[in-house]
């Protein structure tokens, strides 16, 4: 039976993974740019965001991705092979998670 704070939940968890879908292109057009300190600090503020907020959700894959991303962006030199496959793990965990509450 599906309860009235079941529906409110999923419209969070909507509201959350349609924010989560706009923190992703805004990594992706970064990346695409360059990767200077103030890209890389912001991917860093971005990933974080995140990775707390996912949890937060229940979205603990979404958590995961978004933490190796941070981790990734954080290293002295990251390298954009990784971070490319860091940001499409991260946009195809949030995008199946977004289709699932349709």
């Amino acid at each position: 039976m599906v309860t009235t704070v079941d529906l409110e939940l999923d419209e969070l968890r909507r509201e959350f993974l349609a924010e989560a879908q706009q923190k992703v292109r805004e990594i992706e057009s970064a990346l695409a740019r360059g990767k200077d300190a103030a890209t890389l600090e912001r991917l860093a503020y971005l990933a974080h965001q995140l990775k707390g907020s996912g949890g937060s959700y229940g979205y603990e894959r979404i958590s995961t991705e978004a933490a190796a991303l941070e981790k990734a962006v954080e290293e002295e030199a990251p390298h954009d092979g990784d971070l490319r496959k860091y940001v499409t793990s991260l946009r195809t965990e949030i995008d199946d998670r977004a289709s699932e509450l349709g």
